[in-house]
Parts: C-alpha cells; structure tokens; sequence
C-alpha cells in the first residue's frame, strides 16, 4: 500500500501538466504486455510498471489545465473512504453482507432527501450515476404508467400494446441517457419528444405546453417529463416550479436529471436556482461531479419510496419477504453494490455544508469570470452566458477563406486547435456542437483553478488556431485534404516548447492569484 501511496503521490501528486500527450498508438505500443501471465511478479515491480506505464499516462482532473468534463478532482476524504470501503469489499444487497454499510447509506440517502425537499416519504438508493439513475427514474415511470392505465404489470406480463404511443419529454438540450433509456426500455427513441429552449439553453414551459397538446391531439400517450438541472454543455437549470406545474396539470412524472447541477443544493448563494426540485418524482444527483467524490458515485431519489415497490422483488437466497431488516437489493438495478455511500458519509463530515459550498462557489465564480474574458476578446463568441461552471465558446478564424464555408472553415480550426493542445500536453479541454457548429468548452470542475490558468489556456488555443489558420492558407485547394500533415511531426517539437501549464494554484481565499 506504502508503494501504491508513492507512486501515486510522485506522478499525481504534482504533474507537469494535464496530460503527457500520448497519442493511442504510441499507448498500444507500449502497453502491449500481458494481462494475465503464466507466472506472476513481485508486487512491487509490477506497481513501478503500472506508475511509470498507466499512471504517467493518466489525464489529471487535478491538474489546473485539466477542464474539458464533468471530471472532478476527489477530495483526500472521499480518497481515504475509497481504499477504506475496497478493504472492507461490503455488497450492499443484502443486510448480512453489509450490515453497518446499509444503515449507513439509508441515513446518506436521509440526508439528501432533506436538503432537496422531498418530502417524509422520500426513499433512494446509491447508484453508479446519473446514466443508472435516469434510466431507473423513466422505469419507474412507465411501470406506475402502465399499472394505471392499463392495470398491467409490466414486469410480469411485458409492456402492453398501446406502448407505441408512450411518450417522454425533455429540453432539446438534455442528456442523452433520456433516449437512451427509452430505447432501454422498450419504448424507442422515438418515443422521446424535445421541447425547445430559450436563450438560456433551459427548456421552455410554452413550449412544453404547445409540444403536449400537439402529441394529445395525435392520439399519443404523454407519461414522463424528464427536467434537467445543470445540462452538460451549458450548465442549464431549467425552470423547475414551474415544470412542475405542468406535470401536476397534465399527471406526467416528473424526473430531474440533476447529475450535475444538484450540488447548488449546498450553496447558500445558488441553491434559489433550483427552486421546485422539492417536487420531483424522482431525481438523479452524482457525487462524482460538482460533490468532489471519486468515480463511480451517484444517488436515486424518489419522492414516494412506496414506488419502488414496481422493481422490488425477492430471492429465498438472498432478501426473502419474512426478513425483518432492510435489504437495499430491491432498490437498484444491480445485484452486487459496492459500498459507495462510505465516500460522500466521510467527506460530509469533513468538510461540513459550508465547506462543500465554498467549493462549490469558487467553480460558479470562477465561470462567470471566465465568460467575462471570452466576451471581451475578439478572437473568441460564447455560446451561452454559464448557469454553473460551464463554459461553451468558439474561436473566430482572423483569415478569411473564400475557397471554403466559413462555418465549416472554423468548424476544423476549432477542432485541430483543441486537439493540438492535448497532444501537446498543455491543457484538456472539451469539444462539443451548438447548433450543428463546432464549439470548444472549460468544464471548471477544479476549485484550484484561477483566472489565469484559464488566459493560459486561451491565449495557447489561439496560437494553435493561428496555426491551423497559417497551414491552411498555405495550401491549395487540391492540398486541402492534408491539413493535419505535420501534425506528428511538429508534435515532439510542442512537447519541448515548454508549452507546459506553470501548475500555479490559487489559495484559500479567492479565486484569482
């Protein structure tokens, strides 16, 4: 364990930067040993392998530069729980295999209950994350739905004929997991509707409205409102009181997809922007975003834990009825589960609400600085003025390019700049689409992380732009296909440049250095 503490503390511990650059092949060149040996090693050498071949390869969530996804980096608290919850290796199926874990995570799953609203008959269950506890959430809802309606269990007898017309709404910016769910569960992903947005990215309640009333008129069967608090290009809230509004008029289950943004909860100065999560059906908050927990953490929730009554079952082996202790298998989807609410139960009681908010605080601050300086500077447009901590932007090509569309043209600098800055080691930052347009994005999940860090950042992205933009013109139009040539060649050269982030961290007290 000292040798694992070593070699996480000298590779980790205090990075050159982000990422060493590697590219896929050169990984599968030279992790190309065997997995699984005729003879095994000493412990030792095969840990120096695994820091010198995996870890040096890493990317580091807690390096300053490391900013492109909902990566945090973990508290030492929550690390602490992680090697203390694997020693233990409890699975809380069932309470004889995890007796003190399971009250534990009862009393976690209380506690959450109570600082988003929920109400006394608010029950959940620890998940994986926000992809389990969205799918769990729309199970849930078509399985109340079904039963109804149509007096029908869908465990036991399937889904019914009139399936085809069940529908789920959601914002046109929603995580994915909403279709993919619903192709999950044998509804399709036509049977997912996306209601368009305001200028803010949140969904728009008319909209909603006009959307319901259309699919009424068709004959089909609205059941599930799917609302998202923190969406992960924009960091959106949508406007949850009164989507919840909607959903009691028209009898949909509302789930709130607050993977991301659940942790406002915390905060003293954000928490107003979740007004109306108190209303939710169901909910799904991640403790390995915006809580600072290690992968894989997250919560479901419900408002009534009497719904969980449509995926429970028993196993004489395992959770038979006559037991008279809890046995938390017949709230997941999993069988085996690991002892994750250990994580959060530690660095709760470590850091305090106060505590987490003040983390919290300085990555909402942190953006809307951030979004200052895209705004003042001429090479760059932000998408979206940030909600959280995201920050969607585009950088704007200096050269024109009459031989191309000027959309795609900054399409493919935006791209290869960001690319060419993670080869270079100098900093991971994220890339997605608006409005069928390339876009680059700070994902600010890092407290450390200063103003400054993130200039250094800009002004390393436009000169690799610069770049891209230089090469570009420098080739004629049959040539346009060789854009990237020189990209492997230049990229040992950027590895020397000292095109490294200082690896300067901000103090206790503020934001900037």
């Amino acid at each position: 364990m000292a040798t694992a503490r070593d070699a996480v503390l000298d590779v980790v511990g205090d990075p050159d930067g982000p990422y060493s650059g590697a590219t896929y092949a050169d990984l599968r060149e030279r992790l190309d040993g065997v997995t699984l040996p005729e003879t095994g090693a000493p412990l030792d050498d095969v840990l120096a392998d695994v820091r010198d071949g995996v870890l040096a390869d890493a990317v580091y969530p807690s390096d300053e530069a490391c900013v492109a996804h909902l990566q945090c980096p973990p508290t030492v608290p929550s690390l602490a729980a992680e090697a203390m919850l694997a020693a233990v290796n409890q699975s809380l199926d069932s309470f004889d295999q995890a007796p003190a874990a399971t009250v534990v995570e009862e009393r976690l799953v209380a506690d959450l209950a109570d600082l988003f609203g929920l109400g006394p008959d608010a029950d959940g269950v620890l998940t994986g994350g926000g992809t389990e506890s969205n799918h769990q959430g729309l199970l849930l809802a078509r399985d109340r739905y079904v039963a109804e309606t149509f007096d029908r269990s869908v465990r036991e007898a399937g889904l019914p004929p009139e399936a085809g017309d069940m529908r789920v709404l959601c914002s046109a910016d929603a995580h994915f997991t909403a279709a993919q769910s619903a192709a999950l569960l044998g509804l399709g992903e036509d049977a997912v509707v996306e209601v368009p947005t305001d200028d803010r990215r949140r969904m728009d309640p008319d909209a909603l409205r006009v959307e319901l009333d259309r699919l009424e008129a068709a004959g089909d069967r609205p059941f599930a409102l799917v609302a998202t608090a923190g969406t992960t290009d924009f960091g959106s809230v949508d406007p949850l009181a009164e989507l919840a509004d909607v959903a009691d008029a028209r009898d949909l289950w509302l789930h709130v997809d607050a993977a991301f943004g659940g942790a406002l909860a915390v905060s003293d100065d954000h928490r107003d922007v979740l007004s109306g999560i108190g209303r939710a059906d169901s909910l799904a908050v991640d403790f390995h975003k915006l809580f600072f927990q290690p992968i894989a953490c997250g919560a479901f929730l419900l408002g009534d834990g009497g719904d969980f009554r449509y995926m429970s079952r028993n196993a004489a082996y395992l959770n038979p009825e006559a037991d008279e202790v809890p046995n938390l298998v017949g709230k997941s989807t999993r069988t085996t589960r690991r002892f994750d609410a250990l994580k959060p139960y530690v660095a709760f009681r470590t850091l305090g609400r106060e505590g987490l908010a003040a983390l919290v605080d300085r990555t909402v601050a942190l953006a809307d600085r951030v979004a200052g300086e895209i705004r003042a500077d001429p090479a760059f447009e932000l998408a979206c003025e940030p909600t959280i901590n995201a920050v969607t932007f585009r950088y704007t090509p200096l050269r024109d390019r009459p031989d191309r569309d000027p959309g795609a043209w900054a399409d493919r600098v935006n791209r290869e700049a960001r690319d060419r800055l993670f080869e270079a080691g100098r900093g991971v930052v994220a890339r997605t689409e608006v409005d069928g347009r390339a876009h680059l994005k700070f994902t600010l999940m890092n407290p450390r992380t200063t103003v400054d860090d993130v200039r250094d950042l800009l002004v390393a992205l436009k000169g690799h732009a610069a770049a891209v933009e230089a090469e570009g013109a420098e080739r004629t139009d049959g040539a346009g296909s060789t854009d990237r040539e020189g990209t492997e060649a230049l990229r040992s050269d950027r590895r020397r440049d000292g095109d490294a982030p200082s690896g300067a961290t901000a103090d206790a007290t503020g934001v900037d250095r």
